[in-house]
């Protein structure tokens, strides 16, 4: 009887998993076309964060070329949504020290989920900007001299800061995501990807997307794997933001990268005031017919959170909700279908990043049914 052999012991576990892709019924008739879904929602951290997130922290411990074992490290994050708890998720995995610095305005099922995997929550200012000054000015320097002198066995720790999207590390990390769909699609549903649809903050996911898409690295020709994945041609994608979260969009509208004065929406996951400058170059190489950007309503995205919970039977936050809302609005044919006729349109294949969230709650929903339910027809 063969055995199964077992990672070195040195070698630090993976802090995300390979989740499922599924055919959505309920979504494919109401969008018209096959839509799948990537159930990023299952990562340990209850977001796609796993992927961008755990890479960039794992790699950050790899051991040099000098080193026989992993690198100890003290991680700081600043963030009191789903990159935090995929940092702290990510730490605990890797038997790594984290230090987590919130708002005010931190929700307190978030609080007890990061204590409750060993991290260090400090509460400070009424905004991620003042929470992330905080951790820099005050939380790491404070850290530094512990850290510096060592666990007592010789092994000296090493600050890591650990932004929640702008890092190529982070964007490498979600391009894993495009290699599983890619996979998927060929051995599990057999047929090509026609389009991508995904939501976009700072950028992070989006940027994984395209690299996995459009990247030199991710095939042995050096062009990237759409043309592979896509049955001779790249997929589309299609990045949805919510109306007050809408940076990208903006950028879109102006023709340039552009900062937004404020974040009024309820999908606070997308709160960015501006995307990554690699998001922005990624719409100037690849063009308009390629990365599309458009937005929903914050009723829109709240109602698809809803009605995704009373088909799928999964909670997802409403930044979520505004990925799943063009399917369910009918601009999903608008924007990835247009030209095509209800038949060709039948036969369009589109895989829909369910990324998760923890601002999420039966609660929640609920408020979100009596807020906006009466504001949208298809709810």
């Amino acid at each position: 009887m063969g055995s199964v052999s077992s990672p070195a012991a040195s070698e630090p576990p993976k802090p995300w998993i390979e989740t499922p892709l599924i055919y959505s019924g309920p979504l494919s008739n109401a969008a018209g076309c096959n839509v799948y879904l990537k159930l990023e929602n299952v990562q340990p951290s209850g977001s796609f964060k796993s992927r961008g997130i755990g890479y960039m922290m794992l790699r950050s411990t790899l051991p040099s070329s000098s080193e026989g074992t992993p690198q100890k490290n003290h991680f700081f994050c600043s963030s009191a949504g789903n990159a935090g708890l995929a940092c702290a998720t990510t730490a605990h995995t890797l038997s790594c020290p984290a230090t987590i610095v919130v708002p005010n305005s931190a929700r307190e099922p978030v609080l007890r989920r990061l204590r409750g995997l060993g991290a260090t929550v400090v509460i400070h200012g009424t905004s991620w900007f003042e929470a992330d000054t905080h951790l820099r000015e005050v939380v790491m320097p404070a850290s530094a001299i512990e850290d510096e002198t060592g666990n007592g066995e010789g092994q000296k720790t090493k600050q890591v800061y650990v932004p929640p999207f702008d890092h190529e590390d982070i964007w490498a990390g979600a391009a894993t995501l495009m290699d599983e769909v890619a996979e998927q699609m060929k051995t599990v549903h057999r047929t090509c990807l026609d389009a991508m649809v995904c939501n976009v903050g700072g950028g992070g996911l989006l940027n994984g997307i395209m690299e996995g898409l459009w990247g030199p690295t991710r095939n042995k020709g050096g062009k990237g794997m759409g043309k592979e994945v896509g049955g001779g041609k790249e997929p589309r994608v299609l990045a949805i933001e919510t109306v007050g979260a809408d940076c990208f969009n903006q950028s879109v509208q102006a023709g340039k990268l552009v900062k937004i004065k404020g974040v009024t929406s309820i999908a606070a996951s997308l709160g960015a005031l501006q995307v990554s400058r690699k998001t922005w170059e990624w719409r100037e190489q690849v063009g308009e017919e390629n990365l599309v950007s458009a937005t929903v309503t914050d009723a829109e995205a709240a109602m698809a959170s809803v009605r995704f919970a009373d088909e799928h039977r999964m909670l997802v936050e409403v930044s979520c909700g505004a990925t799943l809302a063009p399917a369910y609005n009918g601009d999903l044919k608008k924007y990835m279908g247009k030209g095509l006729s209800d038949e060709e349109w039948k036969n369009v294949n589109v895989v829909m990043v369910v990324c998760g969230g923890s601002h999420i709650s039966v609660d929640v929903l609920q408020q979100y049914r009596e807020e906006y339910g009466k504001e949208v027809s298809w709810a």
